[in-house]
Parts: C-alpha cells; structure tokens; sequence
C-alpha cells in the first residue's frame, strides 16, 4: 500500500535531518526524519512525497497535520527571516499594509507586492530592505489569494485600462510563482500592463521569455553604476554583477518595454548616470532616473539632492544625450480613478484583532473591516485591542494602542 501525496506550490529537498519543504521556491522549513517515518516509510521527489504501508486517506490527514505544525517555523531563504504565509484561510487582509498584498493610490496603477525581502543590500535602500536588513519577518502571498482580491479591487475601481504593478519591498523575482501571477492579472479584461520593478539578478533569458508570454509589458531594471567595483558598492554585494544585469538588459529590451531605472545617490554615482543612460540608448530601453530621498527607516549614505538640482541634471543630460528623462505621468498613461473607500480616517479610535508580529520590532499587525492594520506600542500578543488611527492615507493604515 503506498499513498502519493502531491503538491503544486511545494518542493522538497534532501535536508541532513530529513527533508527541507520549500514553499514557492524562496521559503522553506525542515521536517526532521522522525516526524515522517511516524506516517510511515517515505521517500520523495521534486514535487511529491510517498508514504508506504499506509492508507493515502490516512496518509494526507497525518501530513497535512505535519505541515501546519511546521509552517510557523517557515523562513526566507535569503534573508533567514522568519516568514508568515499569507492565504485565502490565514484571515488576514490584503488590503492596509505597505509590504504586501495590494495598494491603491487612486489611479489607474494597482501594486501588487506578493513577497518581502531581497537578495541585495543596496546602500541607498528607501525601506532597509536585503541582507542586514533590521526587519525581522518576511511575508509571502498565495497567488490565487492575490488575484483573487485584485479582481475585486479592479471592479471597484471602473477603469478600462489598469496597470499591474509588481513592485515590493525587496525583489519580486524572489516569488516562486511570478511568472503564473503575470499571466494571471494580464488575463483581467481590464489589465492592459503589466510591470515589474527588478534588479534582474535572478532574472534568466528563459525566464524573461516566460515572462513576455505571460503578457509582462515592461520591466523597470535597476542599474546604478556601469563601473563593476562601484556596482556591488552601491548594491551592497560583493556578488552583484553589472555584466549580467546589461545583458538581461539588452535581451529583456527585445522581448518587451526596458525602462532602466537607476538611483542618482548623490556624488557616489553621478558620473555613472550618463553611461547608463547612452547604454539605454544603445539597446533601446527607456531611463527613469530616480532622485534618492531621505527616509526615517531607510537607508541614507548621503544627503538627498535638492530637486531643483536634481531637474536641472536631468535637463542637460537630456541635451547631451538625446533621451528623454524628464519624464510624467502622462508618459505612462496614468490617470485618476474611483477611490477605494476607507472604513477608517486619521485620529478614529477603533477595535482591531491581533494577527501577528509586524516587520518591525515593537510592531504588531492587526485587522479590522478587511483592512490591515500596522499597530505600535501594543504589548499584547492575541486578542482584540483598542487602535488609534495615525494613517489612513491611501488605504495603508498605521496607529498605535490605546
């Protein structure tokens, strides 16, 4: 008698104790050899773990059990973080927190943030997001959860032309299905782009051709220097590698729109920007160049230029160049649409659940009328507690306890 129990979104691994279940290929935890061979004698492959001597009904109860006591010991592969599942049973929005799920700034741009975390540790980043990151927890969305609500959060909005922006605080590539999500939210009627914002590091040939299939319109690509020291200087990895990022570069600018998006970081890559910018113009890509600002929990290797300075840069380069860098909302079809209604203003005292540790130590994330809600100085650990409102803007809610 053996029962085959197969699993789309897990892959296992040998691991010294056992086996190393990863989930959506960068979250995984280790299930020690003890715990299996009390199901039964085992042995897996990529995607599916066989138990012998045992009824397949009998089989998938014990697993199944065994997954739930080991999903709260899930952790990020890259970070080590901790990380917390988010899915359609986990009871917690998707709606209220900048770190996943969706955000609506009222226009025809949805951001969809399906995972936390990042494989660099650029000098510059605006959320202290990477390898020393002081974050303590990661989070990673079930897909069909994701589009499932963003579907919603589109038939709310009565536009006929949405944009699909995958952005996160990290690296979206680091989210297993991403290609199954691009083709996803590009099969929305509505949905005539969808973007990625990348620093293209785990980003192969293949699958940018996955990509392009699937329907991904453009990829902002993040290239900060063109010299390879000073690259992995700003990247904060010694492993960063600018040649590899060019090369995408020219290859993704074949399949689909490349807007190569670098941050002017003040004097330490100044005098990169009018590399990067003729090397976009070589391949066929577009530039955004991005001005880096000052940011209470970011972090901050200089001090942001002024942006009459920045605007007057980017106006010289523009003669210099030939390119456009001056660029605005019309240049990517952005315009206002229906507001999502907020059940909570700024300073409203409301009765919220716990859920779980926020990202940040001292956080607690909460909900209430299907909204997140990110609480500080809250000492409890479940529960329902008393909220002040400190942020409502664009439906991401911060507040403290009261």
């Amino acid at each position: 008698m053996n029962a085959k129990l197969q699993f789309e979104d897990l892959s296992f691994e040998h691991w010294h104790g056992g086996v190393r279940a990863k989930l959506l290929k960068s979250f995984y935890f280790d299930i020690e050899s003890k715990s299996l061979e009390e199901i039964g004698p085992y042995e897996f492959d990529e995607h599916s773990i066989t138990f012998s001597e045992v009824s397949e009904s009998k089989a998938k109860q014990k697993f199944t059990f065994l997954l739930e006591k080991h999903f709260p010991l899930l952790r990020n592969i890259y970070t080590k973080k901790p990380a917390i599942y988010i899915h359609r049973n986990s009871g917690i929005p998707l709606i209220g927190c900048q770190s996943f799920g969706l955000i609506d700034r009222n226009t025809s741009i949805i951001e969809v943030r399906p995972v936390t975390g990042c494989n660099l540790n650029c000098v510059y980043c605006s959320v202290d997001e990477g390898l020393s990151t002081s974050k303590i927890l990661d989070f990673i969305v079930e897909k069909d959860y994701l589009v499932q609500e963003f579907k919603k959060l589109v038939d709310l909005k009565n536009c006929s032309r949405i944009e699909a922006h995958i952005g996160t605080q990290g690296d979206p590539t680091l989210y297993g299905p991403l290609v199954e999500l691009v083709r996803d939210l590009r099969s929305v009627s509505q949905v005539k782009e969808v973007v990625m914002d990348t620093n293209g590091m785990l980003l192969t040939e293949k699958i940018i051709d996955d990509l392009a299939e699937a329907g991904m319109t453009r990829i902002n690509l993040s290239i900060n220097a063109m010299d390879p020291l000073l690259a992995k200087k700003i990247a904060g990895y010694g492993k960063y590698d600018v040649e590899h990022a060019k090369k995408i570069a020219a290859y993704a600018a074949k399949k689909m729109t490349l807007l190569i998006a670098p941050v002017l970081v003040g004097a330490m890559n100044k005098e990169e920007i009018r590399k990067i910018v003729l090397f976009a113009k070589e391949i066929g890509a577009k530039v955004g160049i991005q001005n880096f600002l000052n940011y209470k929990h970011g972090r901050n290797p200089v001090k942001q230029m002024a942006w009459e300075d920045f605007y007057a840069f980017l106006k010289q380069l523009e003669e210099e160049t030939g390119m456009k860098l001056l660029l605005t909302k019309e240049d990517f079809k952005i315009t206002y649409t229906q507001k999502l209604p907020k059940p909570f203003k700024k300073g409203e005292a409301i009765e919220a659940e716990i859920i779980c540790s926020g990202r940040l130590p001292g956080e607690t994330l909460c909900k209430a009328q299907e909204r997140c809600i990110i609480v500080s100085d809250n000492k409890k650990k479940e529960g329902k507690i008393m909220v002040r409102i400190d942020r409502s803007k664009h439906n991401i809610f911060r507040g403290h306890a009261i």
